[in-house]
């Protein structure tokens, strides 16, 4: 999947560093609640050196469409609230798993056959995570 690629080859850029309570983290959290993802949960990376981004921010869609729609409202809010546009995003054709990378926090979008199967969560298990359900 390029998602997983692009994760491996990427370079941590040295944008201002975020904390977990910055104004963008809980824009995409918010964002992402108000179109009923689940499972959010925060992963703070910034004391893991190989880290490609000081955040990760992944959720659940139960479906293509509500993964659609909550890419699109991630984005949004972003750019309405922050004035910040994503650096990249991947995934929006195939609908699986969507990525959307804003350098140095990562918004991953995925079916739960696809968290599952990736298992984001396992494989930076170093990191401190927090979750973010109503």
């Amino acid at each position: 999947m390029e998602q997983l690629a692009l994760l491996t080859t990427r370079k941590k850029k040295t944008a201002s560093r975020l904390t977990k309570s910055s104004k963008l983290i809980k824009t995409i959290i918010a964002a992402i609640q108000e179109k009923k993802g689940e499972k959010i949960i925060s992963l703070d990376l910034r004391k893991i050196n190989e880290a490609v981004a000081d955040f990760f921010i992944v959720c659940e869609a139960s479906n293509q469409p509500q993964l659609r729609a909550i890419a699109d409202n991630v984005e949004f809010r972003v750019k309405d609230k922050c004035e910040e546009n994503p650096y990249h995003h991947e995934g929006l054709q195939n609908l699986q798993w969507v990525l959307i990378d804003y350098v140095n926090v990562v918004v991953h979008i995925m079916l739960p056959e696809n968290r599952r199967f990736y298992k984001l969560e396992e494989m930076w298990s170093d990191a401190v995570s927090e979750e973010h359900n109503d």
